[in-house]
């Protein structure tokens, strides 16, 4: 049963498809638009154009035929497949009939038949536009041909016309006169006009060519959006002054020149004409921007004015912020891809009245001054910025927010590093090995410039090899955006082991290409640590022993004075004032005790010292007529040699030189014990 119903159904087909793809005569043309075309000096040939709705698979033969209305008679011609002309000589002014007819080895197809007058089909030529302009207006005249061609009276023009900017026409129809006028026009500002016109009877002209009129010119209007390029660094010494052309609404004629007045500092102003003919390199322009090459270095404040022959602008003011000045930072978030750049920022929990505005600027890392670099203003009610252009890959933009106050003071706010889109750093950071002990090196590198990070780096990756078996440790180290250098200290290493250590950038397109270097640790030094403690201890020791004898000291209310510090206090044992002391002196100490408390002695009494030496070979002392049998068995290491005459007033000093030949006798004077404390 499958097979006969297949069957039946083929031989269905086999009869239906060859109907349906049978040959079959071409389709009819539409119907013919005819006019008849004047030049300078007549009106004559008749041309007819139609849409053919060829087939391009069978040859089609198109012809065109007419008769007039009170004739029988047909004419026609050979057309191509979309027009045909007929002569003068072939028709008569009049009502016409007028069809095509498509032909090929299947049949033929007419088209249905236009029926019109040859004096309603005159089509005149373009008219010739004239113009004048003056301050207020633009006048546009044409000279009509329907007098001179036709010796027809003019019907109406149709008028529009538009600015050298502008894509969009400006219409007007219905227009009377040969001339039309256009009130208040832009200043200094290319229009072009057109216009199309027909007599009392007939079809409307082509449109005129393109005429073109600068208005006048007047003086520029407005303010130069003034901002200034201090590239990536921020820095003022690598600052210009920028600012973007006027728009020609507000240029009113052709821009001669800029002046820019610069405000130092330390010094008078400076102004400085530049002309954009001859701009002697002080000036750079590009298609929307122009730039002031000189350096913005200890310049506090400056202005910009555009000029034209008829006035300038009013002068620009930008005040540049004080080197170091900062406010504090802001959180800076973008979106950005290769054709829009959207930059949002929080607003400050409190509004300032004095904030003028927010400006955003976007600069192209690597590029020149005036380059790679665009800014908007931003209203301060609003959050978001938003500009439109062309962005390249792997390119860092810095992308900054600054704040202008209605005296003109600006602040930067935040910096922030964006990419439209992000890859991996062609190159690692520059880094050397330092510190190497047996156990522990520093690693110490430089970021990788900006041009050639192709991303945002999230940390920096650590990889280090050791061993026969080349075993790898990885480290991550996160990122430091306020240093431009960072430090990483290796721990836990082998004593005289050689290590290999690759460091790399990393983005969320992946880690990037290795830097590579190689190092050994030293060998381990086994005494280096105990002489460490022990020196330590000997230090620990010798701040406990001064601080348990000066607290014994204090305990006894008693003064520590060392013997070696009073080289010049005469030997107490000499005088007979100290002779009832309660407290003997133990010579072997360095060091004598006084009693704070005891009243000063007297020394006013004259005490005659006479030096004998006994049989025995000792010294033998006696203090006046009274001879003293006490040995003198110490031996004075302490230089008090030095001590045996000491004078304590100018007065007995002068009497010095009437001692000196009494030999064998010297003079001494104690000091009270405050001077032997203040010693």
């Amino acid at each position: 049963m499958a097979t006969l119903g297949s069957r039946w159904l083929l031989s269905i087909l086999l009869f239906i498809v060859p109907k349906c793809f049978a040959p079959a005569p071409p389709a009819s043309p539409s119907l013919p638009e005819c006019h008849i075309p004047c030049d300078e000096n007549n009106c004559a040939d008749i041309s007819c154009k139609w849409d053919s709705r060829l087939d391009p698979e069978i040859p089609t033969h198109y012809s065109l035929h007419w008769k007039s209305a009170n004739s029988e008679q047909v004419y026609g011609i050979n057309g191509t497949s979309t027009s045909g002309t007929i002569n003068r000589e072939d028709y008569i002014h009049g009502e016409l009939r007028v069809w095509v007819q498509a032909k090929n080895q299947h049949g033929s197809a007419k088209s249905q038949a236009a029926l019109f007058s040859t004096a309603d089909i005159i089509k005149l030529p373009p008219p010739t536009v004239s113009s004048v302009s003056d301050q207020d207006s633009l006048e546009f005249s044409w000279n009509p041909t329907c007098a001179e061609l036709l010796d027809l009276s003019l019907g109406q023009c149709e008028v529009q016309y538009r600015t050298e900017a502008e894509q969009v026409w400006r219409e007007d129809k219905d227009v009377l006169h040969g001339s039309y006028t256009v009130d208040s026009p832009q200043p200094s500002t290319v229009y072009e006009f057109q216009v199309r016109c027909s007599c009392d009877r007939g079809l409307m002209s082509d449109w005129s060519a393109i005429h073109r009129i600068r208005s006048t010119e007047t003086a520029p209007d407005g303010e130069l959006d003034v901002w200034r390029d201090c590239g990536i660094s921020q820095k003022i010494s690598d600052c210009v002054v920028t600012w973007k052309k006027l728009p020609i609404s507000q240029a009113r004629g052709l821009i001669l020149g800029y002046e820019v007045r610069l405000s130092y500092s330390n010094g008078a102003p400076v102004l400085v004409n530049v002309s954009t003919a001859e701009p002697k390199g002080r000036l750079a322009c590009e298609a929307m921007q122009c730039h002031f090459t000189s350096s913005l270095k200890d310049v506090a404040s400056v202005s910009v004015s555009a000029y034209n022959a008829r006035g300038a602008t009013k002068p620009s003011y930008l005040a540049l912020p004080t080197p170091g000045e900062q406010k504090n930072k802001q959180a800076v978030r973008l979106v950005m891809n290769e054709e829009n750049l959207t930059v949002s920022w929080d607003p400050p929990a409190q509004l300032s009245d004095n904030l003028k505005e927010y400006v955003v600027q976007y600069k192209q890392a690597g590029s020149p001054p005036g380059q790679g670099f665009d800014w908007i203003k931003v209203n301060k009610s609003q959050t978001t910025g938003i500009f439109e252009g062309r962005y390249i890959k792997y390119t860092a933009y810095q992308v900054s927010l600054f704040t202008v106050s209605h005296s003109s003071k600006v602040h930067h706010l935040s910096p922030v590093i964006g990419y439209s889109v992000q890859g991996t750093p062609s190159r690692g950071p520059s880094f050397e090995v330092s510190s190497i002990a047996d156990t522990h090196v520093t690693l110490s590198w430089e970021s990788i410039p900006l041009s050639e990070q192709k991303g945002v780096i999230l940390y920096y990756q650590i990889v280090v090899k050791s061993g026969a078996d080349r075993q790898n440790v990885l480290y991550n180290v996160s990122v430091s955006p306020q240093h431009e250098s960072q430090t990483f200290k290796l721990l836990h290493l082998s004593p005289g082991q050689e290590y290999e250590v690759r460091i790399r950038g990393v983005t969320t397109a992946g880690p990037g290409e290795n830097t590579t270097a190689e190092f050994k640790t030293n060998d381990h030094e086994p005494f280096a640590h105990l002489i460490a403690v022990v020196l330590g201890i000997i230090f620990l020791a010798v701040i406990c022993v001064l601080c348990i004898l000066y607290r014994a000291c204090r305990e006894e209310n008693k003064v520590w004075c060392p013997s070696v510090s009073l080289t010049k206090v005469p030997d107490a044992r000499n005088s007979h004032i100290f002779r009832h002391m309660k407290h003997q002196i133990n010579d072997s100490l360095a060091w004598i005790c006084i009693p704070v408390n005891e009243p000063h002695p007297k020394i006013s009494l004259l005490e005659v010292v006479e030096k004998i030496s006994g049989p025995d070979g000792l010294m033998r002392i006696a203090v006046g007529e009274e001879a003293v049998k006490e040995e003198c068995q110490r031996t004075d290491h302490r230089g008090r040699e030095d001590y045996s005459k000491m004078v304590d007033s100018d007065e007995e000093r002068d009497r010095e030189a009437s001692w000196s030949s009494s030999e064998g006798y010297e003079k001494h004077f104690m000091p009270t014990a405050l001077e032997v404390l203040e010693g």
